[in-house]
């Protein structure tokens, strides 16, 4: 096997660091790779390589030379066949259907501009319909821990060689669950992103209105990294979406500004008997109980109604506009289950069509409504992990169970990210997914990585130890820091007008020691003014450090906050006492007259405390 195995991003680019070079490390890993391992369907060969890395070189030229500018150099990833790559054949598991794509999709392309170099494309259940990874003529994917196990599906291909450590990241489609399935039942990392954050220009369809590029890896940091390269606004896809400069503060809290602390978890979760997922998920949530989170059992009832309509009603006819022209010729060429499935769509009108979709508008008004309180959800990311013979006896029904906390996720427009949470006692990893409103997903990443770091699992199928979880994303939202020093303070009479705007303070500190506090007269609540000052320079007093705390609040929030600030106080900026120049609460010269100097106290807070005291 190759030396690179298990490997992170982290690792491939320690080694280039230290001189390793792509030729050397790529041709070492595709030596290595089973041509007739069925988690792939092709991969590159001799020539392929070579192009690969004339490629690399080019996009290195254009850099400057300088590889820090590229992220994912030499990085290898994999990328499931019905995504296109110049150069691989596309066949989303249908030889029949098969083409040679003109140009790259365009999440490849973005990876492959920060340095990235796809090896193989990967087995999937054809034509991206199923959750089990069997419905494929190049063979059934087992799972990576125990292989009469279902590996999860139709991204199959993609996180088995990620699981098994073949490549450090890989990339699915997720229009069900297909992104998360898999990764729950491979102890990896599945992130699902918000509709159009990530282009699906050049990706086979399965339902174009609910599909997403989605990324597999070992670690939530290389999935942030691989989500901030692909992420961006795609004028040439009908789907891809602008993200909103900030949310909206007046809409359920899942889709509001700000970080997740409540969490809905289903009162009943459904395991259809699976014992052992039941005992994994009580043991997940005792230890999710000792982190800095509250858990909100609910009634999950509309997203399960939702949920079935995605297979149950008219989105199956979408299914069948993407391969309509090709199933009328080659019928006979497609996975039976595939097909059957998909040839539903002709029992469905449109009436009926516009009868689901206005039933999946009263649902998410019901969900927002039942969700209105809570930051995010926690679901197990499957309720059960069924045999592949079970599913071959079976393949409706042990598939549709798959789905139960996943098939309403698009339907909602929620964005979604599974990991890791243990194993069973069986020895199968065990897999929980949170989920929360569109454009939460680095929210969501943060969580992750809290959760990870304090209750770390190997990567995948390896034996290598989980590093630290760091996020490098920053939080979705733009936000704003502010430093308040008096009546805003936390208990104190105005600091509503900062919780009522979800902002959340990020530490008590102090400011430097060039500045004076002062209690302004007639003012009401009683109000300080902050004053620097310069010693020297006509001032009496030096200069004190006088107690502060800083706010972050979405900047969608600040003009509405700023305006209710009164004369002669003002937002300006003020330096803290680790050299940091924040916005905060100054006072206009005129508004110290007749003030009294509270230097002393050190704080507001100290003041009020003494003067209540006095009285």
């Amino acid at each position: 096997m190759p030396s690179t195995l298990g490997w992170t991003i982290k690792d491939w680019q320690s080694a280039y660091r230290e001189g390793a070079t792509p030729a050397a490390l790529l041709g070492e890993l595709l030596t290595g790779l089973d041509s007739k391992d069925v988690a792939w369907i092709s991969l590159l060969d001799g020539d392929g390589l070579a192009n690969a890395l004339a490629e690399l070189e080019q996009t290195l030229e254009a850099a400057g030379g300088d590889k820090a500018a590229l992220p994912l150099y030499g990085v290898p990833f994999a990328a499931k066949d019905n995504i296109d790559a110049k150069g691989l054949e596309t066949t989303a598991a249908c030889p029949a259907f098969a083409y040679t794509p003109e140009e790259d999709a365009t999440t490849i392309a973005r990876l492959k501009a920060a340095g990235a170099v796809v090896i193989g494309k990967t087995n999937l259940d054809q034509f991206a319909t199923g959750l089990v990874g069997t419905r494929s003529p190049y063979g059934a994917v087992p799972n990576s821990f125990k292989p009469d196990v279902v590996s999860g599906g139709s991204s199959s291909g993609s996180a088995s060689v990620v699981a098994r450590g073949l490549v450090p990241f890989s990339l699915g489609t997720d229009t069900a669950g297909s992104g998360r399935v898999p990764a729950g039942l491979n102890n990896l990392v599945g992130l699902k992103p918000t509709k159009g954050q990530f282009s699906i220009r050049g990706v086979v369809p399965a339902c174009r209105s609910l599909d997403c590029v989605s990324i597999f890896a070992l670690t939530v940091n290389d999935a942030g990294l691989v989500s901030e390269v692909m992420t961006g606004f795609d004028p040439g896809d009908a789907f891809s979406r602008k993200a909103p400069y900030a949310l909206p503060l007046n809409g359920p809290a899942l889709r509001r500004p700000g970080p997740i602390r409540r969490l809905a978890i289903p009162e009943r979760p459904q395991w259809f008997g699976d014992q052992q997922a039941e005992a994994a998920w009580n043991t997940a949530i005792s230890l999710w109980r000792g982190l800095d989170v509250e858990l909100v059992p609910m009634d999950f009832s509309p997203m399960l109604e939702l949920a079935a309509l995605l297979y149950e009603g008219p989105w199956v006819a979408e299914r069948h506009a993407a391969v309509e022209a090709f199933m009328a010729s080659h019928a006979d060429a497609m996975n039976p289950v595939v097909k059957g499935i998909i040839s539903n769509a002709g029992k469905f009108s449109a009436t009926d069509t516009f009868k689901a979709q206005y039933r999946k508008e009263e649902l998410e008004r019901q969900i927002d409504e039942l969700l209105a309180d809570v930051d995010a959800l926690l679901v197990p990311t499957a309720p059960t992990a069924p045999t592949i013979a079970a599913v071959n006896a079976d393949p409706v029904t042990l598939n549709s169970q798959l789905g139960t906390y996943t098939n309403f996720v698009n339907l909602a427009d929620m964005s979604a990210l599974a990991i890791p949470a243990g194993f069973r006692d069986d020895g199968l990893p065990f897999g929980v997914t949170l989920i929360s409103g569109a454009w939460k997903d680095t929210e969501l990443q943060h969580l992750a990585c809290q959760w990870l770091n304090a209750h770390p699992t190997p990567l995948g199928a390896t034996d290598k130890d989980r590093p630290e979880e760091t996020p490098g994303a920053a939080i979705s939202t733009p936000t704003v820091q502010v430093a308040v020093v008096g009546a805003h303070l936390s208990g104190m009479p105005l600091n509503s007008q900062l919780t009522e705007r979800f902002s959340v303070l990020l530490e008590q500190t102090t400011t430097s020691a060039n500045y004076r506090l002062y209690a302004l007269p007639n003012t009401t609540p009683p109000k300080p003014g902050l004053k620097r000052v310069a010693a020297g320079q006509g001032e009496d007093k030096k200069g004190e450090q006088i107690i502060v705390e800083v706010w972050e609040m979405p900047a969608s929030a600040f003009g509405s906050f700023v305006d209710l600030i009164p004369a002669p106080l003002g937002i300006g900026n003020v330096e803290l006492a680790d050299g940091r120049w924040v916005n905060g609460f100054i006072c206009e010269g005129y508004g110290f007259d007749g003030a009294r100097d509270v230097t002393d106290f050190g704080g507001w807070r100290a003041f009020i405390t003494a003067e209540s005291g006095v009285r």
